[in-house]
């Protein structure tokens, strides 16, 4: 494609005066990725914006925290006791980054009613659509399960695909999916002005700071004896795997060396070949917890969402005042957006009811 030219700006403003059944308007917010990545790009975006009820006070975010393992035992730290666990940490990080070099350049996902495979993805038209779930319902499977929100949420986005796969066929077609989960590699805790991350040696920098894992999703063995619970273990054993294997560390330094080595359209380069293998893209980010307001208007609901990709679906969700608002980018004619919304439904009460169902 050709240059942008200098004098255009990165960024546009769409206002939309238009009421509708939802609101009394809409806002659009459209940033190149250059500019920054999730963290960064909402860190500006809520330095524009306040808390409704109170503009003086800060907005508040959700707590983050850990799943406990019951299976972890806090018995001695002899080194000889955490030899086996160094050895499969170093055996999978070395497995785990070397599938994502293959998986950037020789190995494909296959062809399924999730991924079209067809070149030229990226500039076909694509269809935005959302659906809200309440992260008290997502809590309740949380606590059940004693995974994190993380988990649930991934867990029921892979059971809901794997139903919309299988909706119409008569025998169980496990194609060989991924999804591709992109990840912060910032430790945040709450997010920092614009102003704070241009600081010199800020703990948060501006920019473009993250890594992706590969995580297959889990096959659908039977209908008839599903347990829904089990993509959320799934989808919680796969990312804590890769997480804890150093693979992330990896991936995020080969991202950073290429940029700086060998420029910035080596980086897209290799994100673009990742992400055109794999079925889907995963990204969430956290939002406040109070109502926020731009310009002294109530902000009812937002979402986000990464356009311009080269796979037939992207699901992003941010959390807003005890919501969970999850958006898809499905590529239009290909996937069927509201039954692939429905089959993420059904995941969701399958999981919810399962879980309340445990003693």
């Amino acid at each position: 494609m050709e240059q942008l030219p200098h004098n255009r700006p990165l960024w546009n403003i769409h206002i939309i005066k238009y009421t509708t059944s939802n609101a009394a308007g809409n806002i659009i917010f459209k940033l190149h990725h250059s500019l920054g990545d999730g963290y960064s790009l909402m860190a500006a975006l809520l330095s524009c914006l306040q808390r409704a009820d109170n503009p003086s006070v800060p907005l508040t975010f959700p707590s983050l925290t850990s799943a406990q393992n019951p299976n972890l035992s806090v018995r001695g730290t002899s080194i000889y006791r955490n030899i086996p666990k160094v050895l499969r940490s170093a055996f999978n990080t070395v497995s785990d980054f070397g599938w994502s070099l293959m998986k950037s350049s020789y190995v494909e996902d296959d062809i399924s009613l999730i991924r079209s495979g067809n070149p030229g993805v990226e500039f076909k038209p694509v269809v935005i659509s959302t659906m809200t779930f309440s992260l008290d319902d997502i809590k309740q499977i949380k606590t059940k399960l004693r995974v994190t929100i993380n988990d649930v949420i991934t867990g029921i986005i892979f059971l809901g695909t794997r139903l919309y796969m299988q909706e119409g066929r008569n025998k169980l077609n496990n194609e060989h999916s991924t999804a591709l989960v992109l990840l912060n590699t910032r430790a945040i805790r709450e997010y920092k002005s614009v102003k704070e991350m241009h600081k010199p040696c800020a703990e948060k920098v501006w920019g473009n700071q993250f890594a992706f894992l590969d995580v297959s999703i889990p096959e659908l063995t039977s209908l008839e004896s599903l347990n829904p619970l089990d993509f959320v273990w799934k989808a919680q054993k796969l990312i804590q795997r890769q997480r804890n294997s150093g693979a992330i560390f990896l991936t995020a330094r080969l991202l950073e060396w290429l940029r700086k080595f060998k420029g910035p359209e080596a980086t897209a380069k290799y994100i673009y070949s990742t992400i055109k293998n794999s079925s889907m893209a995963l990204s969430n980010i956290i939002g406040p917890v109070e109502r926020m307001a731009l310009a002294n208007h109530p902000i009812k609901s937002l979402y986000f969402m990464m356009i311009g990709g080269p796979e037939s679906l992207t699901i992003a969700m941010v959390s807003y005042m005890g919501k969970l608002r999850v958006a898809f980018k499905t590529e239009k004619g290909f996937i069927d957006p509201e039954k692939l919304k429905s089959s993420i439904q059904n995941a969701f009460e399958m999981m919810l009811k399962a879980a309340q169902d445990i003693a």
